[in-house]
Formats: C-alpha cells, structure tokens, sequence
C-alpha cells in the first residue's frame, strides 16, 4: 500500500537580523553595509544613517541590532539614544574612535550590549554583532579586546544579589544618590545605605572590588545586573 502521507518539510532556515548603522561619516556606514552584505549572510541590513533623527524616522526601524557611533553631530546624549532604541526592542552596539573607561561605563550602564573600537577588524566586528545577536554582553579584557560574558564567567561567577541589594544597586548606577534610592525603595536613608553597603562587601568577599562607584558601576555591568 503506497502511503499518502507527505514527506516531513525541511526546516526553514532563521530570517537574518535586521540590522542598522549609524555613524556620521558616510563612508563608514558604505563600507560596514558592503561587509556585512558580502560576508554575514545572517545579517541584513536594512537601516543606513547619519544622524540619530535620521535612524528613528526610517519605516525601518525598530531593528534587531543597531551598530552605533559614539559620537554624533547632534545634542541626543548616548545614553538617550540608547535607551530609545532598547525601550525599541532593538540591541545596541556600540562601535567608536573614543575607547576611554569613562563613556564604555556610560554606554553599558545605559544598556549597550558591548563597546569596541573602530579599529577592530570587520570580521571580528561581525562576530561580536553575532555573539551579541545570541545575548551575550561584551566585556573588555585587560589588554584590549573584547569578551562575551561567558569568557567573563570563566574568571568569576556573578555575585548574587538580593532582591533589594539589586533594586538598590540599579538605582544607585543610575546616578540617584543614597537619599533618593531610600526615596525610591520607599525605605529610610539609613536602610538604603545598609543595602549599597552590603552589595559592596559581597563584591569585596568576592575579590572583586567595589569601594568606588565607579567600580560598583562596573561590577553591576559585568554580572548582567544592569540590562
């Protein structure tokens, strides 16, 4: 008897990530779009712009990942323009001339996905759009390159946190001070400041310093407690 039953489908293959670029100097977002075109078939990119006005107003947007200058010829901080394109559901990553601590800290806190330089290679360029397309955050290593967070957790495990400590430390790396996270916990100043305190010693016990806020900032960002 000759089955009438059809032959199981193929599995269709993943749409590409739609991806857009922005960066001021034109030629830049030529030359990325050419690479990603010709050798990240699982990336299409389908937003190509040169002011931040110009990405938001584009029928394309929101994307899958947008691959983002530091620095624009506008006054929207990069901040601002990251917590627009992730309250988007777009990730961010961003790719710049300026590789200083101080605006890698800005942009992670802000919730970029990761931070390089301009001077990475396009293929490497590439496949942190990749890792970051799969969830992963980028760290920076010691001597300059980049990292997914599962590199980051071979050298140490995430500290854990309570519900409060965490709420306090996502206040506090905001920038509110002790009396405005206590303000925003509804709990009293001297409550608030016993939770930053403890989340400090935690890191501490940990091996990994947190006396500064700027460390606290840091540590946060690398545990994922920031996103």
């Amino acid at each position: 008897m000759t089955s009438t039953e059809p032959f199981p489908s193929a599995v269709a293959p993943a749409p590409p990530h739609r991806l857009a670029l922005l960066d001021d100097h034109e030629l830049i977002v030529d030359s990325l779009a050419r690479w990603f075109t010709d050798f990240a078939p699982d990336f299409e990119v389908v937003v190509r712009a040169t002011s931040w006005m110009e990405l938001v107003r584009d029928p394309a947007f929101p994307v899958d990942l947008v691959l983002m200058d530091l620095q624009l010829g506008d006054t929207v901080s990069i901040e601002s323009r990251i917590r627009a394109c992730r309250a988007a559901g777009a990730k961010v990553l961003v790719v710049t001339a300026i590789d200083d601590e101080d605006s890698r800290q800005r942009s992670l806190v802000a919730g970029a996905a990761g931070f390089v330089s301009k001077t990475t290679p396009a293929h490497d360029l590439v496949d942190h759009a990749r890792r970051v397309m799969r969830g992963e955050r980028l760290q920076r290593h010691p001597h300059g390159s980049d990292h997914g967070d599962a590199a980051a957790a071979g050298a140490h495990e995430p500290v854990a946190l309570s519900a409060a400590e965490e709420k306090a430390l996502r206040y506090y790396a905001q920038g509110l001070s002790t009396v405005e996270v206590g303000r925003r916990m509804e709990i009293g100043y001297e409550t608030a400041k016993t939770y930053l305190r403890r989340v400090r010693d935690k890191y501490a016990k940990a091996g990994r310093p947190a006396s500064r806020k700027s460390e606290l900032i840091r540590r946060a960002a690398e545990d994922g407690y920031l996103e």
